[in-house]
């Protein structure tokens, strides 16, 4: 009983001191030590120096090249203006007739490609704003909007998107990143159908009001708040908020970087790898595994590499800092991997208490023959209280994932959709109000958690929840597809 109450306080501490602020680098193995202290039986030095840190250790070296190539590839966009003009693209062609539309798939365009949330998000709110303001739409309906775009069904339910939270599953259940195309993309359009109408109804009924944008005038983004939670996130203030690049690509050389990963990373996992001699991965130097293990890791990182690439040979006289972007990409990757790997670590050093035996039987029974269900509701409910999709789901699936693979293939599941359900299930209540990217692009819009937060709710957290619930119903009826 000592031991999951401890869990228990842990875990809530966890959530509230990563919402006022504290660093997980530091909040994490310490709570994971103090559940240690107070668990009988358990060694303090070796929970934190062979649990935590060899699993912290084991997630960075499976998922840092992501992670690196991610944050350069997504400062290349940046900072070559190809960011820039693809959003202004999709708002010049929607108009301002569609507003709302147009700025959700201007975010979920450039996320699809690879762009990471943050840069996505300090690259289209001054347009949003422009263009909600001719519209004469609210100001508190952006937050939203954006939250849409970047934070759903890109990020977790379309099939090929080098986000993380869809990377992450595949060493686990041997997957790519292509995992169930046909219940991904019917998940997104889920997403995007019932999040694009909240928002358009709230904006009916503004316009019913008479509320307009409102007078924001002279106001600024809160700059300690942006700092600190730009920073959490391995973004610099300065640079981030930096004047945009004047001399700006083509459409077509813009979008070439996204076409590229989206192509490419589809080319490698279905052709180019398994065409490939991979038996050399059965032996010992090489980790003793096989192709399906890596397989969907190695696409993302060969498309990636490729769009980096040309994204540099044809932007090279607009890059005028090269080295400085490039390096600036780098160093962004460090901080979100160190604060994942750190999640991990303590969940790990929660499944090595024998309390946690207890609390694994609860979740892994939820959802009686059906393992999907308890999947999903143990990966919503530790993003949840870590504040964080990846971090959530890595600790369900470090602490639990064998298990779940093992109940998957007892009932007839396909990998492919225990793989859709986890990706898709990490995008529920992450976006909880202490969670960083919504501190952040609350902070970017220069409005409060009051003023905005319902909109982000429902398009963010329970549009994606309903999203989920269908796609175990449909996926427990017809199967993978």
């Amino acid at each position: 009983m000592i031991g999951t109450t401890a869990i228990a306080i842990a875990l809530l501490l966890l959530m509230y001191l990563a919402y006022r602020g504290l660093s997980l680098l530091l909040l994490a193995p310490t709570l994971a030590a103090l559940v240690a202290l107070v668990s009988v039986g358990t060694p303090l030095l070796a929970s934190y120096t062979q649990v935590f840190m060899g699993a912290a250790g084991d997630f960075i070296v499976r998922y840092f090249p992501l992670f690196l190539l991610g944050a350069v590839f997504g400062k290349l966009m940046e900072d070559s203006g190809s960011a820039e003009v693809l959003a202004r693209a999709i708002v010049e062609r929607l108009g301002d007739t569609r507003a709302i539309l147009a700025v959700v798939l201007s975010c979920a365009v450039m996320t699809y490609g690879g762009v990471s949330l943050f840069v996505v998000a300090f690259a289209v709110y001054p347009i949003a704003a422009a263009l909600f303001r001719q519209a004469s739409l609210p100001k508190r309906l952006i937050p939203g909007t954006i939250a849409l775009g970047a934070f759903t069904f890109t990020m977790t339910a379309l099939p090929g998107t080098p986000a993380i939270q869809n990377a992450i599953p595949m060493p686990y259940f041997g997957t790519s990143p292509f995992a169930a195309p046909g219940l991904g993309i019917l998940s997104g359009l889920v997403m995007l159908g019932l999040g694009q109408a909240w928002l358009n109804h709230q904006a009916r009924q503004a316009r019913a009001a008479d509320e307009g944008y409102g007078d924001h005038q002279g106001e600024a983004p809160p700059a300690v708040h942006l700092r600190e939670h730009a920073a959490g996130e391995g973004f610099d203030l300065a640079e981030v908020t930096a004047q945009p690049v004047r001399d700006l690509p083509p459409l077509t050389l813009a979008l070439l970087p996204i076409v590229l990963v989206i192509a490419l990373n589809l080319l490698f996992t279905v052709v180019v790898i398994p065409a490939m001699d991979t038996g050399y991965l059965a032996e010992p130097v090489y980790g003793a595994t096989n192709i399906e293990s890596v397989r969907g890791v190695w696409s993302v990182i060969a498309a990636l590499v490729i769009a980096i690439g040309v994204i540099i040979l044809t932007n090279r006289h607009r890059l005028e800092a090269l080295t400085a972007t490039l390096d600036s990409g780098a160093n962004a990757s460090l901080l979100p991997i160190f604060n994942t790997a750190s999640l991990v670590g303590f969940g790990s050093v929660i499944a090595s208490l024998a309390a946690f035996e207890t609390i694994s039987l609860w979740v892994t029974s939820v959802g009686g023959d059906n393992p999907l269900i308890s999947l999903a509701i143990a990966v919503n409910l530790l993003a949840g209280m870590t504040g964080s999709a990846s971090g959530g789901m890595s600790i369900a699936l470090a602490t639990l994932g064998d298990t779940y693979l093992a109940m998957g293939q007892a009932a007839g599941i396909a990998p492919e959709l225990m793989h859709r359900v986890t990706a898709v299930a990490t995008g529920g209540l992450d976006a909880l109000p202490h969670n960083g990217a919504v501190i952040t692009l609350l902070s970017i819009c220069g409005l409060t958690h009051r003023q905005a937060y319902l909109d982000i709710a429902v398009v963010a957290v329970v549009v994606p929840i309903i999203s989920l619930a269908l796609l175990i119903i449909l996926g427990t009826l017809v199967g993978s597809f």
